[in-house]
């Protein structure tokens, strides 16, 4: 029998170089977006059904994860990678945007997990990947509301799969670098109020370091290379970097203690 996957934000970037990884290697697919009618590329292949999810919108999780079981008979992985990066001043961002941020990066994958945890529990099985980033590991300037909500995603995940591996089903974290993607067009909310002068100086020298950060970025096909070995290889493994980049902070966040952190830090930063 075929095994299912739902991937949430399956737009574009990762989600959809996932759909079409997991397709190719014999999975049915439910390919969830905010705008299905936009897509016109994924519903055109074989066992992929492409369905509208918004993750503010609970009644449309339930609606999709209803459809992949009675379309596909049963979802065994769900891939959580719905998401965005606010980057900016915290004092820039009103009370709404900040909300919206954890809203789509920690509290809609709280709901979709939570609309596939009965199937899961019924049927003792079932993966949860949630996609995390360096950015869940190491914070940067500027991104107190992005890593917030993937410093929240590394805790939710490590905390569920203690409690629901007791009845077969594992939790993963995916841990991408920087992906070369349109992250920084459309997945990206940066605010900036250029009458709070104090922050301006380490701003621009925060976004010219992003640039730099995306040189060696990875193809999304990379990081859904890691999601699928995530998804088959057997393993209770919690956590897969994706991404050379990634391997290298992450390993190097792992030798150093607080205080080298922020030197380095400053060091990379001009400061």
């Amino acid at each position: 029998m075929k095994k299912t996957i739902l991937v949430t934000g399956a737009s574009s970037g990762i989600g959809r170089d996932t759909v079409k990884y997991f397709q190719s290697r014999g999975w049915n697919v439910l390919a969830t977006m905010r705008q299905p009618a936009n897509d016109t590329e994924l519903a055109q292949l074989e066992n992929v059904v492409v369905t509208r999810l918004d993750v503010l919108d609970n009644t449309s999780v339930e609606t999709a994860v209803a459809l992949g079981i009675r379309t596909f008979g049963k979802i065994d992985v769900v891939l959580n990678n719905a998401g965005y990066g606010a980057y900016g001043p915290l004092e820039s961002f009103s009370r709404e945007s900040i909300i919206r941020q954890f809203d789509t990066n920690v509290i809609g994958l709280l709901d979709v997990t939570r609309a596939l945890l009965p199937h899961f529990r019924s049927n003792r099985d079932g993966i949860i990947i949630n996609i995390s980033s360096v950015g869940g590991k190491l914070a940067f300037p500027f991104g107190s509301l992005y890593h917030g909500t993937k410093f929240a995603v590394e805790g939710i995940s490590e905390s569920l799969d203690f409690e629901l591996r007791e009845f077969g089903v594992k939790v993963k974290i995916v841990e991408p670098g920087a992906v070369a993607t349109d992250f920084k067009g459309r997945s990206m909310d940066i605010s900036n109020d250029e009458t709070l002068l104090e922050y301006q100086p380490l701003l621009g020298k925060v976004i010219g370091a992003m640039d730099e950060f995306f040189v060696h970025a990875s193809a999304p096909v990379k990081i859904a290379e890691v999601i699928f070995e995530a998804a088959t290889d057997g393993k209770n493994q919690l956590r897969y970097i994706a991404g050379e980049d990634a391997r290298q902070m992450i390993g190097a966040r792992k030798q150093l203690d607080d205080e080298s952190l922020d030197a380095t830090l400053r060091m990379q930063f001009g400061l």
